[in-house]
């Protein structure tokens, strides 16, 4: 009985700091403490200068040859692949609407791992577990980036109008994904960066996960729950329940253990990424159900990840 309560506690002090910043930030707009304009500036922010800040000085002051594992990153390439072309497969049997079609691939398999991810992974396992999944998000950004656009695109058939090369121009052009490019090289030769450059960068990296979070909470809209569907319930499913069981499943079946089977377990329970709406909505899919499949996998994810968290404490892995 002590284990549970143990592993409860544990479960406690990794989630609700998390979330409670999230609900605190719906709080204050619903306060109207916080506004829109808030909320689209600090995300801005948090996507054009922390965010990458936090990506670069995790990456960058990190032990590169112990934490750079190439077999975790295929398994997160090939795992994510997989189940992304068996969601397209089953939800093109059911699902007519191409513009509904495209917004529950994309809700059901991109995670928002830069944010929840990355707070989770600091909170069980400090700067190890950062710099791990800071590596993991260097990977899926781009992938979740031209997978989303295929699934947007496609079923709408407006995929002659997408360019591939400006589709990589937009990849390239990332602000993490220059955050990594520009860390690599000093993590993998040990250079120190000066005092000046890792007390700065450390400033703006402290600014990254309480603002995001913030700004999460402040973009939730309870009323849009009335308006949920089936299409958004099974999505939320998929993405909480079903993907990071059976991926979760398939990586301690191929013998990943400890840090790098947790660090991955909650690349998968993440809930759907809040950018997954404004490409709906630039692309012609289905915004509404876009923005229900986020709502949803947010809340649902309180209860996912701690289940997942707890699971894991007491299997030993954490």
């Amino acid at each position: 009985m002590e284990l549970y309560l143990e592993a409860l506690g544990f479960t406690a002090s990794i989630v609700v700091p998390i979330f409670f910043i999230v609900f605190l930030g719906y709080l204050l707009r619903r306060l109207k403490i916080i506004d829109a304009g808030f909320v689209n500036v600090s995300s801005k922010l948090v996507f054009t200068v922390t965010l990458p800040a936090l990506v670069f000085m995790s990456i960058a002051q990190m032990d590169f040859h112990a934490v750079f594992n190439p077999r975790q990153l295929t398994y997160v390439v090939i795992g994510t692949l997989a189940t992304y072309i068996l969601i397209w497969f089953l939800a093109a049997r059911w699902i007519k609407n191409p513009a509904d079609l495209g917004a529950f691939i994309q809700g059901s398999f991109r995670s928002n791992y830069g944010i929840i991810g990355l707070a989770v992974s600091f909170n069980l396992f400090g700067q190890s577990g950062l710099a791990q999944a800071s590596l993991l998000l260097a990977l899926v950004i781009p992938m979740y980036n031209v997978l989303a656009i295929l699934c947007l695109t496609l079923p709408l058939r407006k995929s002659q109008s997408v360019s591939l090369f400006s589709t990589l121009i937009e990849v390239i052009k990332n602000p993490l994904i220059l955050a990594v490019i520009f860390a690599l090289p000093i993590s993998y030769f040990g250079v120190k960066l000066p005092d000046v450059v890792s007390t700065t960068g450390r400033y703006f990296a402290n600014l990254t996960l309480p603002l995001a979070l913030l700004a999460i909470g402040g973009t939730l809209n309870m009323k849009s729950l009335r308006d949920s569907s089936t299409q958004a319930f099974w999505a939320t499913c998929t993405k909480l329940i079903f993907l990071p069981v059976f991926l979760t499943l398939g990586a301690w079946i191929v013998g990943f253990r400890g840090q790098d089977l947790t660090v991955m377990m909650i690349l998968f329970a993440c809930p759907t990424a809040a950018a997954s709406f404004v490409m709906a909505k630039t692309m012609g899919a289905n915004a509404e159900l876009t923005a229900n499949i986020i709502l949803t996998t947010t809340l649902g994810s309180v209860v996912t990840i701690s289940l997942a968290i707890y699971s894991a404490t007491l299997l030993g892995w954490v």
